[in-house]
């Protein structure tokens, strides 16, 4: 779970499309809000039990709330339909304190490439760098018209914002084609589904392009050592243990009674990242960087496994 949490009450909740909620977020008590940089996200902790990340789509400079968007996935595991079943006005949540796995370079022009409920993160980088004076593109695709969701914010948003709709053009966006042609400086950055990142990441690579990031809301597949056993010894108190290779090593370690921080259990929000002191990880995640994962200083609990047999953690 997570080691900070402060309570925040639902201020208001606004359909914005039919599978799309909006939701502002305001703090109980006298203790403001925690400080967020554009790209980041929070733990929402639900009431049935459930740890979901969100990304805050409003300004980093107003703290008088934090605004969310969620989608109610067909495949939702109990977070988002619980949001958008049972949550109400008024209502009250634990959330944690941001975490930005997804930060925005002060570059002097940036594109945007945004899909479906990608669009969150997106909509806070883009409204940053263009108060900073950087040229700013977006680029929002969608299945239809009426699956645009946060069309006020679109609407005010400076620079050049452009629709591409599934329907209306056969199918998705030839993304080599639309980024080809930017000076070499500029910084692309793409949220949405997993065929968009691949296609985005293809381009990126045929194009030659120098500054291109990314955030997953969706996570790894199965370890390819998974039913591999290691062992694991947490430094702090000497205590081994055996994981099977059944399951996470997250989950092996909540059993054996670490009071550990976790959210997605995907490899996406990097709220269990663990410092690893001897052993090679096997990394699944989708938040450290290439240089991150060849150090093999840090791993993410709920998706990557051991290569080495043997795990020293800072546990």
């Amino acid at each position: 779970m997570s080691a900070s949490l402060q309570t925040v009450r639902v201020r208001s909740i606004t359909r914005e499309t039919h599978s799309i909620l909006s939701i502002d977020l305001t703090p109980v008590g006298p203790q403001p809000l925690s400080a967020f940089e554009a790209g980041a996200h929070i733990d929402l902790h639900l009431p049935n039990g459930l740890v979901r990340s969100y990304s805050l789509m409003n300004s980093p400079s107003d703290l008088s709330h934090y605004r969310l968007g969620v989608l109610h996935d067909r495949r939702s595991r109990g977070g988002s339909a619980f949001i958008h079943k049972h949550l109400r006005v008024g209502g009250l949540l634990k959330a944690s304190a941001p975490r930005n796995n997804f930060p925005v370079s002060h570059a002097q022009r940036a594109v945007f490439i945004a899909g479906g409920i990608g669009i969150t993160p997106l909509l806070s980088m883009a409204r940053h760098l263009a108060g900073s004076g950087a040229v700013v593109e977006l680029l929002y695709c969608a299945r239809s018209e009426t699956d645009v969701a946060f069309r006020d914010e679109l609407a005010s948003l400076p620079g050049a914002v452009t629709y591409h709709f599934d329907d209306q053009h056969g199918g998705a966006p030839d993304l080599e084609n639309l980024l080809r042609g930017y000076p070499r400086d500029t910084h692309f950055y793409c949220c949405g589904p997993v065929p968009m990142l691949e296609a985005f990441e293809r381009a990126c690579n045929v194009l030659g392009i120098e500054h291109s990031h990314t955030e997953r809301f969706c996570g790894a597949g199965p370890s390819e050592n998974q039913g591999v056993g290691f062992e694991v010894v947490l430094s702090r108190s000497g205590k081994q243990l055996y994981h099977d290779g059944k399951g996470s090593l997250l989950d092996t370690l909540i059993a054996s009674g670490q009071n550990l921080s976790y959210s997605c259990r995907e490899g996406v929000c990097g709220a269990c990242e663990t410092k690893v002191l001897e052993g090679t990880p096997e990394h699944r995640d989708f938040v450290l960087s290439a240089s991150e994962r060849a150090s093999g200083k840090t791993m993410m609990l709920c998706v990557s496994g051991c290569k080495s047999g043997r795990l020293v953690l800072d546990l």
